[in-house]
């Protein structure tokens, strides 16, 4: 699982995803709907990578909590977050029994079930072990070429400086 680059916009609903900078701010896709659109450096931005959850011991990032989501759902969607706010917070208890009740407002478990079945339908939360597998797969991949370019390079050069020595002899 992987959040960076999602990030919260104040005002708006739902997720984005940054997509690239431009001079007055960055721009991102909806998770909602697709669509692209400009943020400019006055709104407010929260990345998830930075969110975390108040419990009575220590806050958890909410990467953690989406993880434990998606072990209790078992990879499948969660409740919505329309559905009724006790069914919700009891939910949210199951998923993460210490979380501080007088500071995790009703509100706040909402944003969380909508977020994780936005990044859940955007396949964001899938990924990760797809992306373990590339990342252990690849780097034996890129060292064997990368021997190979080198042991190419260094044949040729050494073929071709005798060549040049015996042309101005």
């Amino acid at each position: 699982m992987d959040l960076s680059g999602i990030i919260s916009i104040s005002g708006k609903p739902g997720l984005a995803k940054i997509v690239t900078q431009s001079r007055n701010g960055i721009i991102v896709e909806s998770l909602i709907d697709g669509k692209k659109f400009p943020v400019v450096g006055t709104e407010r931005i929260s990345s998830l990578e930075d969110i975390s959850i108040y419990t009575y011991e220590e806050d958890v990032l909410l990467l953690e909590v989406f993880k434990k989501m998606f072990e209790h759902y078992g990879g499948k969607e969660a409740l919505s977050h329309k559905t009724e706010a006790k069914l919700l917070k009891n939910t949210f208890g199951e998923v993460l029994p210490n979380f501080d009740e007088d500071k995790v407002y009703t509100s706040d478990i909402k944003k969380v079930f909508q977020w994780y079945n936005l990044l859940l339908k955007g396949g964001f939360l899938k990924e990760g072990k797809a992306k373990k597998e590339e990342k252990k797969s690849s780097p034996k991949k890129a060292k064997k070429s990368s021997e190979k370019t080198v042991k190419g390079t260094k044949g040729k050069k050494a073929a071709k400086k005798p060549k040049a020595k015996q042309d101005k002899e």
